[in-house]
């Protein structure tokens, strides 16, 4: 069957940047929203925006709360860049870019990643990390998914320019993947379990295989550094619904089928592996990050050099 991109989790489009002035004016009028960013690949945004308890604990103090979906992590750092987004959780990529772009943002939380991988159409050819030597890998730039091709380049002992990437994001490469006109595809939960079902996709390799990934609860710099207690709630909320949601897949499974029109069986494939977790900046995750900011640095991928500590917050510090 031809992939079709509303069958795609990320063809829910998210709020398109047009709109987001609109929701900046808001703010201005009544200076006491809290706007977060989500996309459905996330469970704990997902969960946390059914529960509403965000809207429970803040709704007395005068606040209300607005949620604005966007499909992966790059455009989301640029709404909250511009002011459009307080809050939202991406990859481990997108923060090291936006740093780079000297976005004033902040690293305020982590969560230990969900699964990706790199999957293989049907009738590849490839059959070992060598192989993707002069093909074509599709994958988000600036997205984890950036990253992950990286590691697996180095695993494979290759470098990027080895491969031909084709910067796209997971619908439209979805539909690329679908369609021949890339030889590999890098990308994450539930975008894997969507596809390997599919007749002939393969996995080449996955994070299992490479060590452990994160992503991370991100902050527009002014509006933490202006609102540390909201913050520090917010952060206490998304503990609490990881917590919840750990030991209650088939409900939320249940809740990410209704909400992406996905089958429930595919989700429940999708959450096994899932950490469901947040947790507190540290210095191992600073460092983790410097490494990757390092690695990007290296390739010439961003143009300056950063310090990814200089933008850790953290809650009474």
């Amino acid at each position: 069957m031809k992939l079709d991109r509303r069958h795609l989790l990320a063809a829910t489009l998210s709020a398109p940047l047009a709109a987001l002035p609109a929701i900046r004016r808001a703010r201005a009028a009544d200076g006491k929203t809290l706007r977060v960013g989500f996309q459905k690949s996330d469970p704990v945004l997902m969960v946390a925006k059914a529960n509403k308890r965000l809207e429970a604990l803040l709704g007395p103090k005068g606040y209300s709360v607005v949620w604005i979906e966007f499909e992966f992590g790059p455009p989301m750092l640029e709404a909250m860049r511009v002011g459009s987004i307080d809050i939202g959780l991406v990859g481990d990529t997108p923060p090291v870019f936006a740093q780079a772009a000297h976005s004033d943002l902040l690293y305020i939380g982590a969560s230990r990643a969900t699964s990706q991988s790199l999957l293989l159409r049907a009738g590849s050819k490839i059959q070992t990390l060598a192989d993707l030597k002069g093909k074509k890998v599709a994958f988000g730039r600036g997205s984890s998914a950036h990253e992950f091709t990286l590691l697996v380049l180095e695993k494979a002992g290759l470098r990027y320019d080895h491969i031909q990437p084709v910067y796209l994001g997971p619908a439209d490469a979805g539909v690329a993947f679908e369609r021949g006109a890339v030889d590999a595809w890098s990308i994450w939960e539930p975008y894997i379990s969507l596809f390997v079902s599919r007749p002939g996709v393969r996995t080449l390799v996955t994070n299992n295989e490479l060590g452990e990934r994160f992503s991370f609860v991100m902050g527009n710099g002014p509006f933490v550094r202006a609102n540390a207690a909201l913050t520090s709630t917010v952060l206490e909320v998304l503990t609490a619904t990881a917590e919840y949601a750990r030991g209650h897949h088939a409900e939320v499974a249940a809740l990410l089928a209704g909400a992406t029109g996905m089958p429930e069986d595919l989700w429940s494939r999708a959450l096994v592996k899932a950490p469901f977790d947040v947790l507190p900046m540290n210095d191992e995750l600073t460092r983790g990050q410097q490494k990757i900011a390092d690695r990007f640095r290296a390739l010439g991928l961003v143009p300056v050099d950063i310090k990814v500590s200089d933008i850790v917050w953290r809650a009474g510090v």
